[in-house]
This record gives structure tokens, sequence and C-alpha cells, in this order.
């Protein structure tokens, strides 16, 4: 074969015929050095194939063996499809419940599989869907001693004709016809970092020696995809960096009455969060930070505080809340305080008064309202300010990127802060928030004392009614939350409105008991709130609208039902609805799925109040993708890089691409001419959130 370009479409190559071209561009893989990026799912070696008579129920296996018997079995409910493998020293059934007529022509007695999976126990050892993949004698690892790549198949290429034997051809053609694959790194960047050369690299990664420089080439290459995306971030915060703001120098005339009129003594986490944040507020550019603090950490007298500061200086600050309970709140928490200097302050929701709110923009515009909270109103073309200075975005996940754009743009870049109470692993931080300084308030108030968390079945429910009457008949308040989730949401509404009506006619008949959940209207929604918050309503049934915002220190009992179908994060926030005032906080977590694995989740929730160590462990379940409790619009696609695992490999990412701006901001430097073209084509789509020229 002619020597190849890497950049030379597909169909170049020997036995891709149009059809195989189609269906490989339907997986990305359109030119030759895609599919040199099209990288193994797994690798099979001497090391990683474990005997049957090896295998323990519960772990996941790599086996190879020769189908002895298949074929269809009826069930209640259709039909599944199971073989029966060996290897000489035991017997493993497979079983596929879907894609029966798929799956059965797809075996003939005597075929070598390779197949990997948990293993269960039903009448012997098997495997429920398992991966799988033919093999022949030379592809067996056993007898021939050789790392045999593994590829990611699907149904569509398996009809084409792609199978493991067709790729690993075509992968050999590549790369015995591209003499040397040209780094974007220099020779002194990798022996820095010790990564080995991208051709090395790929050459590797496809067919490995042996599993030691098989794990070099997985290091280099997921360090190249986090530096990329660190080289972004890297790039944005210098851009930020650029740009002039109006200094913030002065502590301003509020601040100490405010802070030395509080019946609490603001704690040491909370002091250095506010000495960061007035550090960066000094400085002729534009402050971007997060603060994060656990489930009552105090994160609202930091937003007043920084409000203050900036009130003090003479600009205006808006805040920004994701729902009109979270910022009902935040407008009675300000309005405590700032009435005592007798700073002006608006609410500002898309329910309003036309002529409330033409009072309010008015307000605005003309300067006379110095500190607004607000929803999504906030954003509107015709809310304008007289000089914006300091923006706050509370639980800023929940707004997309040019949602805060929209309001930012409404000042001279004003200094931004986004606040969450979602405690954010240091993986997740560094790469998805990278661009930003981090502030972290790490302890609690002297006053709070940790919930205490339940986990119980429904059976038990006869007893959680009866501890709910006591706590309320001492006086106090309780709430009992249902999932609500797209894919069945109305399913999941008639479910808590049902339960409402059980809960306040026949178990609670004699209680007040009020429902609340997003559908209903803003006023009859914040009507209800404003009655539990007075105590009017002793037990409120509700939807997860509560997850953030709601603040009764009265209330001590909260209940989750089919806690199993929520988040750890979005359970830890729930837990801190309660407990918030002088009376003992309880958390029960009513779990209706018997499944190992969605128990053992919830046993994380009843063994710490630690929200950074529930957070990881999250990450770890959920991926980053579903760790917000919604998939990020244009997250990041990594093909071989792992954020919850590879965090060494972050940070040393982190430091090269950090490093490397701060060298050459622009990237216009020769040695940098790889990776600058490397980037503009991997971020093409975000360049408008960096300056390069």
């Amino acid at each position: 074969m002619a020597k190849l370009d890497p950049d030379s479409n597909i169909s170049v190559l020997s036995g891709v015929s149009s059809k195989r071209a189609e269906t490989l561009s339907d997986h990305n893989i359109d030119s030759v050095r895609d599919l040199l990026y099209y990288f193994p799912r797994r690798h099979l070696d001497r090391t990683t194939v474990t005997l049957i008579k090896d295998i323990v129920r519960g772990r996941s296996y790599s086996i190879i063996g020769q189908v002895e018997t298949f074929g269809e079995r009826p069930i209640r409910r259709g039909k599944i499809f199971q073989a029966i493998i060996s290897d000489g020293t035991g017997l493993l059934m497979l079983t596929w419940f879907n894609g029966v007529r798929y799956v059965k022509r797809l075996f003939k007695i005597g075929d070598r599989l390779a197949v990997h999976g948990k293993i269960e126990w039903y009448k012997g050892f098997s495997i429920l869907h398992p991966e799988f993949d033919k093999i022949d004698e030379n592809d067996d690892p056993l007898s021939t001693g050789s790392v045999i790549p593994l590829y990611p198949l699907t149904n569509e290429l398996r009809s084409a004709g792609i199978d493991q034997r067709f790729l690993r051809k075509i992968v050999r053609d590549v790369l015995n016809s591209i003499e040397h694959i040209p780094d974007i790194f220099t020779e002194t960047f990798t022996k820095v970092y010790n990564i080995v050369s991208l051709n090395d690299a790929l050459q590797q990664i496809h067919f490995a020696e042996n599993i030691d420089r098989l794990k070099t080439a997985v290091h280099r290459l997921k360090f190249d995809e986090h530096f990329f995306l660190q080289l972004l971030m890297a790039l944005r915060k210098n851009s930020l960096k650029q740009t002039a703001t109006c200094p913030l120098s002065d502590i301003g005339p509020y601040f100490r009455n405010i802070a030395d009129s509080l019946p609490f003594e603001l704690t040491r986490a909370q002091k250095n969060v506010l000495k960061e944040i007035h550090e960066d507020m000094k400085k002729p550019v534009a402050m971007n930070r997060l603060l994060q603090g656990d489930v009552g950490s105090g994160k609202t007298i930091v937003a007043i505080l920084s409000c203050v500061i900036a009130v003090g200086n003479n600009v205006q600050a808006a805040v920004m809340a994701p729902t009109e309970i979270l910022a009902n709140q935040h407008y009675r928490s300000f309005i405590s305080e700032l009435k005592k200097v007798k700073i002006p302050i608006c609410l500002l929701t898309g329910k309003m008064k036309k002529s409330e709110r033409r009072s309010i923009l008015n307000g605005l515009e003309k300067g006379r309202i110095p500190v607004v909270i607000g929803t999504h109103a906030l954003i509107q073309d015709d809310v304008k300010f007289k000089e914006l200075g300091l923006v706050i975005v509370d639980e800023q996940h929940r707004f997309g990127v040019l949602q805060r754009g929209k309001l930012l743009d409404k000042g001279y870049n004003p200094h931004f802060m986004a606040m969450t109470a979602t405690p954010i692993p240091r993986t997740l931080a560094i790469t998805y928030l990278g661009d930003m300084d981090v502030s972290i308030i790490d302890e609690l108030p002297a006053d709070r004392t940790p919930v205490v968390t339940k986990i119980v079945e429904p059976i038990r429910m006869p007893k959680v009614f009866a501890f709910i009457t006591d706590e309320i008949k001492a006086g106090r308040q309780c709430m009992v939350i249902y999932p609500l989730v797209e894919e069945s949401e109305k399913n999941d509404l008639a479910a808590a409105v049902e339960a409402y009506q059980k809960l306040s006619k026949k178990v609670f008949a004699d209680l007040n008991v009020g429902l609340v959940h997003g559908r209903m209207k803003t006023d009859e929604k914040n009507n209800i709130m404003k009655k539990f918050e007075s105590n009017e309503i002793n037990l409120l049934v509700s939807t997860t609208v509560i997850e953030v915002g709601v603040d009764i220190p009265n209330a001590t009992v909260i209940v989750v039902e089919h806690a199993e179908r929520f988040g750890l994060t979005q359970l830890h926030q729930l837990r801190g609805r309660v407990g918030r005032g002088s009376g003992k906080g309880y958390c029960i977590l009513v779990h209706h799925n018997e499944s190992d694995n969605s128990r053992l989740r919830l046993d994380i929730m009843e063994r710490t109040n630690d929200g950074f160590h529930i957070a990881d462990e999250d990450l770890k379940l959920r991926g980053p993708g579903d760790y917000f409790g919604m998939r990020q619009s244009g997250f990041i696609q990594y093909r071989i890089a792992n954020m919850v695992t590879d965090g060494p490999i972050i940070r040393e990412a982190r430091k090269a691409a950090f490093d490397l701006v701060k060298e050459d901001r622009d990237l216009r430097h020769d040695q940098h001419t790889g990776i600058r073209k490397q980037f503009l084509h991997d971020y093409k789509d975000r360049l408008d959130m960096v300056k390069i020229s």
C-alpha cells in the first residue's frame, strides 16, 4: 500500500467498500486519523483472562471458551437466548433477553468466544448480556502470548461486515503505511511530563508488545485529551484576566455594620472566603470565582456581605437563582440584613404585575435600586442597570453558559461569583469549572448538629408515620418528598398527588397537610410555602421543587420516597432541608428497589454527612454527565480519558496547559504549531470562550 496521509478518507483503505465507509462514517470514522483514534474498548492477554474454575460470583471477568450448545428458551413474556461455553475447566451460561433473533444468528457450535461481564448464579455460573467477540487461534492470547485489542462493535458495524478481525486488519495496514506519526509536543515537553511519543502511543494502543507498553500508551493518550480541555480552561482564564473592570477597593461603609450586628460569629472558613473575594474585587480585572459550601455552611451571608462591598463602592449587584422559591428565600435573607443599613433591594421574577415590574426596571436603570434578587427574569432584554458591578449566580449548574453571559453583559465586565451547595469533586471542578478560582467553606457553624439518616423498607412506614406525628405534636414540622424525573413525570406527579390525598385524609387527617409541585401556579406555590414557613401547614408533601432554597428552621423530619431513584448529591441536598434550627434533624430514605446496588448507594448516606465524600461517590457511580441531575449540554466526550479515575493525569495535564499559556498565551511560538492546530480543530465550536489571535 502506498504511504498514507492521516487526513485521507477511510475509503482509500483496502477492503473498505462504499457501504462499509458509510457505516464507519456513521460512527464518526471518516479519515485514517479517525480510525487510529478509534481505540479498543479492552485488551486481552494472558494476565487478563480467567479460567472458569477460578471465577467468583459478583465479580467481572474476561473469559475465553468454546461454544458447546445454544438455543432459544420460552419465558413468560417472550423468549431468551442462551449459549453454554467451556474452557476445559468448567461451563458458563451466557444469556440474552433482548435481540434474540439477531443474537442467535451469530453463533455456531465450536466458535471460540472472548466474553466479559459480571458473574451471576442461576443453576450454575452465568453472565447476563455479556460483551463478546469471536476469536480464532491466531487471536487467542492463551496460545499466542499476544495482547489482543477488542474494539467497540455495534449491530450496524457487524451487519456491514465490520468485525474484530476486519478492524484489526485495516488498523494494522494503516500503521504499516504511515512511516511516522508527527507529534504535537516537542521532545523536551514529552520528557518533562514523562509521556511517550504520539507515534509510539498509537502503535501500542492497537498492537501492544506487552501490558507495560500498553499502559504507557494509554497514559499518553489520556494525557492528550485532558491537556486540550485544560488548555481551553487556561486560555479562558487568561482571557478573563485581560478583561478590565472597575476595581472595588474599599470595604465600604456598610460591611462592618452588618458583620458586627450578626447574632452569630462568622466561621473561620467564611472569613477566609470573604477575604479571597475582596482581594479579587480589588483588582482591575473581573473576578471569576466559584464559592462551594456544603448544605448549611453559610454561603448566603457571604453573598450578602459581598454585595454590601459592591454597593459600598457605588456599583449595583445582581443575584440570580434558578427557582422562584430560592429567589424568594434569598430575598428574605438579604432584606433582613440590608434594612439595617438602609440599602434598597428588590425581587424580580417572571410573574409580577406590570406596574410593579416597571417600577423595578426604572429603579435599576436609574441606579436607585442597588441590589436585585431574581430568577431568569433578570436576563430579559428590558432589564438594564446604571452600573452593574457584581453578579452572583446561585446553583450555577442549573443555568447555561449563555444565560450567565446575558446577565454579565448588562454591566461593564462585572465581577462574577457562582455559588453552589452541591459539593463538586476536585477532578470535576478543575475539568468543568477549570477557568474559575475556587473558594470553599469547609466547616459548618458550631450550632449545627448532623442530621440522622436512616434507610427503611415500605413495610416500616406505619412506624415512620407515628414518629412524624410525635414530632408534629411537639411543635415541629415535616416533609415527604416524591421523585420527579422527565421520563415518567406524569406518573410521578400523580403518585405525589395521590400520596397527598392519602396522607391528608387518612393517615394525618387531624393535621394540616400541604402539597407543592412544579406545575402549580406561582401564586399558589408561594402561598403554600408561606403557610409552611409560618407553621400553618404541619406536613408538606412535595416533589423535588424544594431541593434548594427552603429554609424552615422548625422542620425536623424529611421522608424521601423511592430514595433509590435519586442521585446521592440530590439526597444530600434534600437532607439539608431539615435540622436547620434547634431541633434534631432526621432524614428517612424509603427504599423500594431490592437491588443490592441501590442499597449500597443509600448506605453511603447513612454513613456520612460529608457532602464532598458523597459527591466523590456520586461521581464514581453516575459519571460526570449525570452528576448534577441533568445531562450537561455539550459536555466533553472523551475517547479514552476518564474524569473519575484520572485525577493524577488531570493535574499533570492542567499544569502543562497553564504553564504553556503563561509562556505563550496565543500559542504562536514555532514549537507550539502542532498544539495550536490541534486545539483549533478540537475546539472550533468554543473559540468564542477565549481570546486567541
